[in-house]
């Protein structure tokens, strides 16, 4: 089934592509890929990224909004990303990158096209595991910049994914959580 790939906000977007046209911003990247890219560079598949800031007392993931992650795409890959964040004049450019999650995010991206049920593809990070994951939203037509995990919401972890948690396996909300709240929780202090 295809993915329902959310709009990005149109200030979003120009950012980056405000961005793009600097020489300057392209230049001062730690992207050595964006440099010497030949040809055209365009932002494509414009992701949300939410932040996993805690596990509610019901054992509900708190999420927040954090930013867009555009991939910048020349010629036929990936070669770097473009990550925005709102402030309070609106939204900004943030960073160009690159990385291992540049191609594990495509990857993740195509193994989800081949799923039987429609998803709204979303990127989740838990920074208490420095870990980013695809998450498929099971609501195509749910606002992209609001919502929760759901239990049934599938959430591939994308590479390189903490030891014990095996990238680009698919796992329902309710299966992967609890393993990430035991892991994320901290250990209580040993009194003396």
């Amino acid at each position: 089934m295809p993915l329902h790939v959310p709009p990005a906000p149109a200030p979003a977007l120009r950012s980056v592509l405000t961005a793009l046209g600097s020489p300057t911003a392209v230049r001062g990247a730690r992207t050595p890929s964006l440099v010497r890219a030949q040809g055209p560079a365009t932002p494509e598949l414009p992701l949300p990224v939410h932040v996993l800031d805690q596990i509610g007392p019901a054992g509900a993931p708190v999420t927040r909004l954090a930013g867009w992650r555009f991939l910048i795409r020349c010629g036929d890959r990936a070669v770097a990303a473009a990550e925005t964040m709102l402030t309070p004049d609106g939204w900004a450019f943030s960073h160009f990158f690159e990385g291992p999650y540049i191609a594990s995010t495509e990857r993740a991206l195509g193994q989800a096209e081949t799923v039987q049920q429609s998803y709204q593809p979303r990127l989740l990070s838990v920074p208490g595991l420095y870990m980013l994951t695809l998450w498929l939203h099971g609501d195509t037509t749910a606002d992209a910049a609001t919502g929760h995990p759901a239990a049934t919401d599938l959430l591939v972890p994308l590479a390189p994914a903490p030891p014990g948690i095996a990238a680009h396996s698919p796992h329902q909300v309710a299966d992967l959580l609890p393993v990430l709240t035991l892991r994320v929780t901290p250990a209580p202090l040993l009194s003396a």
